[in-house]
């Protein structure tokens, strides 16, 4: 399977979106059969829609680490390569370990 580029957020800066922000907390990695899975934590406000307020906390998975903050972008910002984590029956497993330490709603894979 083919790495891709994953540029690294910067952690507690709100990101202005359609329907509100959402901004991210933490990023762990996550032991995985002798791999690493790398997620972030983050909450999502919707507070500029049509239909009301809310918000939810979530979780992104940008794959399985292949090489940990190995390059910088060009805003700065550091870059890991990834494996994009594809086998439904894998993104469950995963789904149950970050739940079991994580209080969010969603899990979503990139």
């Amino acid at each position: 399977m083919e790495t891709e580029s994953f540029v690294h957020p910067e952690l507690n800066r709100a990101v202005t979106a359609i329907g509100g922000h959402y901004l991210w907390v933490k990023e762990e990695r996550l032991p995985f059969e002798g791999q690493e899975v790398l997620y972030l934590v983050g909450y999502v406000v919707l507070d500029t829609t049509c239909c009301g307020v809310g918000g939810f906390a979530g979780a992104l998975v940008p794959g399985f680490v292949v090489e940990w903050k190995s390059a910088v972008s060009p805003e700065g910002r550091p870059v890991s390569q990834v494996k994009r984590v594809r086998d439904e029956a894998i993104q469950a497993e995963i789904r149950r370990r970050i739940r079991e330490t994580e209080p969010v709603h969603q899990i979503n894979f990139l």
